[in-house]
């Protein structure tokens, strides 16, 4: 398993970089969220790396931090979800968020991902739930308070985006009511 690659970025596409190591050069798959936080060509970097093998090839696949690493080994274990479709999730949200999301049942978040529909989220949601469990109670911010000011917003008539917009600056320590609220007060300043 290669699981790190630190060496020279000599070139960077919008899905993937060339990373020379001793005189040769990987291909590593990166998300553009990725992409946009190494540093330029010609400067050192280190990817924290998946190496997936087929049959017929064998494929890297690269991140910023661990912890995208590990929700993209995560995702790949459910089923239906290959690494293509863990990049495209990725590449839209954080392992942070992907948790977040898993754990307040936030199904419009996974819906942002260009290729997930609204069952698939669910089917994510499902699989997910018990392999991300462990450890990850703090994602939980005091129960399912978010989940709750989220279908609030949406019975007053605010889309999904608008919804996504001001969900992550809410305070989970507040009473529900308190970060509906906020939320109404941040969409009304729109």
């Amino acid at each position: 398993m290669i699981a790190q690659i630190r060496g020279i970025l000599v070139a960077a596409r919008a899905s993937a970089v060339v990373i020379d190591v001793g005189g040769v050069g990987y291909e590593v798959a990166v998300t553009p969220r990725t992409l946009a936080a190494l540093a330029g060509v010609g400067e050192d970097v280190v990817v924290h790396t998946h190496l997936v093998v087929r049959e017929d090839a064998h494929f890297l696949f690269g991140f910023f931090s661990e912890a995208d690493r590990e929700a993209f080994r995560v995702l790949i274990t459910v089923s239906g979800v290959g690494p293509r479709v863990a990049m495209a999730i990725l590449s839209v949200m954080t392992a942070a968020d992907l948790r977040r999301a898993v754990a307040t049942e936030d199904v419009d978040a996974l819906v942002a991902v260009p290729g997930v529909g609204k069952r698939s989220a669910q089917k994510l949601i499902l699989d997910l739930r018990p392999k991300l469990a462990d450890g990850e109670a703090d994602v939980l911010d005091g129960g399912p308070a978010p989940v709750q000011v989220r279908q609030a917003l949406e019975a007053l008539g605010y889309s999904a985006a608008e919804i996504r917009e001001v969900a992550p600056h809410l305070d989970a320590g507040l009473p529900i009511a308190e970060q509906l609220r906020a939320a109404l007060k941040s969409l009304g300043k729109r």
